[in-house]
């Protein structure tokens, strides 16, 4: 049976050492300044991917509220610009979709890579705005993490979009605590939950990963580090899993824990695993997709 784990690990690097070498100079757009455990993930695995590669940090780093052009050119005057990864291209998360159509319209004289992302717009204007941004930008690549997002991406920039998987899987396999409970439901408590009863054990611990601890301090890495760790022990407390995020899953699977996930508002769980994870021998079920409001 194919490692899902190891095949996702050896397409980043391919994706990455298409763009780096060692040594290279690169900034790392939209850092995830916030509690949500995913996107820390993500932003870890990027960071893992980029250190390993060009042997250095990155020049530039910026949240989605605190980019600055002028103090980016400063700093990494040449070098490949990268938006972090993950799920917000689309308008469900406007502050990111931002900051990224900013960078396309301020920055065409630079290489941008916009790393793997789920695609999903619920208005067809918003998406038309993003398409024709995207579209002048003449040194793009974007990659999508799921077929259904690749097809919306390759209508939206044609063959300048591929195919990636998330960046979480640079940080490969991971230790796991003695778990404390029999069912963990690491359940969305977000504008991406769907408003209905899933069909939990009666005995399940239900919580979110939205809370971050009170000593956090650091850099970048730092509170990267922590918030991603926070995530591992709180989900190494279920014997078993059961979660509607997607990084509830992917981290269920890098600490070899058995799962079953349900499905976020628009399918992306189930998109994931349509794509990468189904074959996981510890995915014990994936719950269909909920009827989308909106179509991409």
């Amino acid at each position: 049976m194919t490692d899902v784990v190891a095949a996702q690990r050896a397409a980043l690097d391919t994706l990455y050492r298409r763009h780096l070498t060692l040594g290279s100079r690169y900034a790392l757009l939209d850092f995830p300044d916030h509690t949500n455990v995913g996107d820390s993930t993500i932003w870890l695995g990027e960071l893992v991917m980029l250190r390993g590669i060009t042997g250095r940090d990155p020049d530039y780093v910026c949240t989605w509220h605190d980019f600055d052009e002028h103090a980016l050119r400063a700093a990494c005057p040449d070098g490949i610009v990268f938006l972090h990864g993950g799920g917000n291209l689309g308008d469900i998360w406007p502050h990111h979709q931002q900051l990224r159509e900013t960078v396309l319209e301020r920055l065409r004289d630079r290489i941008v890579v916009q790393l793997p992302q789920s695609i999903h717009f619920r208005d067809a204007s918003a998406a038309a705005r993003f398409t024709g941004i995207a579209a002048r930008h003449p040194q793009l690549t974007l990659y999508a993490r799921d077929t259904a997002s690749l097809a919306i991406a390759q209508q939206m920039v044609g063959t300048v979009a591929s195919l990636a998987p998330d960046s979480a899987f640079a940080l490969g396999w991971q230790a796991r605590r003695e778990p404390d409970v029999p069912v963990l439901a690491l359940m969305r408590t977000d504008k991406e939950r769907v408003d209905t009863a899933s069909p939990l054990p009666a005995d399940a611990i239900v919580c979110d990963w939205l809370e971050d601890d009170d000593d956090l301090s650091g850099d970048h890495a730092a509170l990267a580090t922590a918030r991603v760790a926070r995530g591992l022990r709180l989900l190494s407390r279920g014997q078993t899993i059961a979660t509607d995020r997607l990084h509830g899953h992917i981290l269920a699977l890098l600490l070899d824990i058995p799962h079953v996930v349900f499905d976020n508002d628009y399918g992306k769980i189930g998109r994931y695993v349509a794509t990468w994870t189904r074959d996981s021998p510890r995915l014990l079920h994936t719950l269909p997709s909920p009827p989308r409001s909106v179509a991409a």
